[in-house]
């Protein structure tokens, strides 16, 4: 972050920006760890309740339908309600469904609590981005904004080495801990960043954009003069206001072009961008990832350090993505993230065409073995470089003031329901078509992806949110 204060002017307050950045990310930690604690409970769930395995995938899944419910949610009520007071209902269900998920008794009470969290973690998908590009300066807008992703991945890491403590502690998950069994304490820790979430949002300020939306000026001003300085603060307000259409608040609406009734293309484009990042994978490689390492050597015990090692390395991809994105661009770095995806998710697929099922488990040749695994790690590091952080930090900027509501409510949406399609389908896919077919499909979407920006994505580095055209 060389030079900032060059890049966002002298009155700006970066301190105090940097503090409501660190409470808007907690959103991100809390949104990685909810979809990571359930890594190291499957096997208490599954004794605890008699589970198949095809229930407890269902089981699993239930999270990923509330995301895509409370993506949606939130969204438009960001635009009725406030961006920190919908942050704020999305930290009581974190924690509500933390405490009620290690609680249950039932597989059906499991399943409406996971389903809560999932609103949570949807919610906060959306939101913490959004909040995030209106109350930083354009110049270090997307930096700031990376930062979401490495909580993300923190959060995910974070929930690994609870959940690894906890065991190791108990014995393992089905041990009793303090009168219970491990794998419920996996989930009530969760409570504690919930409740931090919480506490931090009741300090920090509301987004001016929305204050101005709700014709609330001399709050917003106030607030910008709070993170801008009084000087620029009156003509800050006075922008964003002209940016709003005078006739009508924010409404679902807004994403139709008057003149034709059709959706516009922005809109488009922010569904694009959400959907390709799941196309390509990712979730399949977190969350099945295992099959890998099992494949050349590591046992299933070594699962938890394997996991803690992986999101190690994503946090550090992470960190090169927060350097580089204010100064070559989101458009380049996608670009780079598709290339380098696609090369190697082609050579895992072709790694996998020389593999072989013995008793249920893959097995490769020791050197195709260990291709594949550098050849997963450095997929994984082209994702956290590009797809993984620019897509948030682009769905957070890229719409327009007068529809940012509504139109992360529809995008947010569209991600979570291609990561239930992409996660809850490879099982089956693997099964029956093979893992080289199944991998040749994601290597194809990493390709086309490459596509769809170079064709439909524009440049948003260093342009003002109140200067974005729908």
């Amino acid at each position: 972050m060389s030079d900032p204060q060059a890049a966002v002017g002298d009155q700006t307050n970066l301190p105090l920006i940097a503090a409501i950045v660190g409470v808007a990310t907690i959103g991100g930690f809390m949104f990685g760890y909810d979809s990571g604690a359930i890594n190291g409970t499957q096997v208490g769930l599954q004794t605890a309740f008699g589970l198949s395995d095809a229930a407890l995938g269902q089981l699993v899944s239930s999270l990923l339908l509330g995301c895509a419910t409370g993506a949606f949610i939130a969204g438009r009520l960001a635009d009725v309600m406030g961006r920190r007071m919908v942050m704020m209902a999305a930290a009581v269900l974190f924690t509500l469904s933390a405490l009620g998920a290690g609680a249950a008794q039932s597989a059906g009470v499991f399943a409406a609590f996971r389903f809560l969290a999932g609103a949570a973690v949807g919610a906060a998908s959306v939101l913490s981005p959004a909040y995030i590009a209106e109350v930083t300066p354009a110049g270090i807008r997307g930096r700031l904004s990376s930062v979401q992703q490495i909580m993300i991945i923190t959060g995910l890491t974070g929930a690994f080495v609870a959940n690894y403590l906890l065991a190791q502690w108990a014995g393992n998950s089905l041990q009793i801990l303090h009168g219970y069994a491990a794998w419920r304490w996996m989930f009530w820790v969760q409570a504690i960043p919930a409740l931090l979430f919480l506490g931090t949002l009741l300090v920090i300020p509301e987004s001016p954009r929305f204050l101005v939306s709700k014709g609330r000026m001399a709050e917003a001003e106030a607030v910008m003069a709070r993170l801008f300085g009084g000087a620029a603060a009156h003509a800050k307000v006075q922008d964003i206001n002209n940016s709003l259409v005078a006739d009508h608040r924010p409404t679902f609406g807004d994403l139709l072009d008057r003149g034709t009734g059709r959706v516009r293309p922005i809109i488009w484009v922010g569904i694009g961008l959400a959907v390709f990042q799941q196309l390509v994978g990712i979730n399949v490689v977190f969350y099945y990832g295992a099959i890998l390492w099992q494949a050349v050597g590591f046992s299933e015990a070594d699962s938890f350090k394997v996991n803690i090692i992986s999101g190690a390395v994503s946090i550090v991809a992470c960190l090169i993505a927060v350097l580089a994105v204010d100064r070559i661009g989101r458009k380049p770095m996608l670009l780079i993230g598709s290339i380098g995806m696609t090369v190697t998710l082609a050579m895992l697929t072709f790694c996998f065409t020389q593999g072989v099922f013995i008793h249920g488990k893959l097995q490769l040749p020791a050197g195709i073995g260990t291709f594949a695994l550098l050849s997963a790690n450095a997929y994984v590091v082209f994702f956290n470089i590009s797809w993984g952080p620019v897509m948030w930090v682009m769905l957070g900027e890229m719409f327009p003031n007068q529809m940012r509501g509504s139109a992360l409510a529809v995008a947010g949406a569209a991600q979570w329901l291609a990561n239930y399609a992409i996660s809850s389908s490879f099982p089956p896919a693997a099964k029956t078509l093979g893992l080289p077919i199944t991998y040749g499909f994601y290597t194809i979407c990493a390709a086309l992806s490459a596509i769809f920006v170079l064709r439909m994505v524009k440049e948003t580095k260093g342009i003002e949110l109140e200067d974005m055209t729908g």
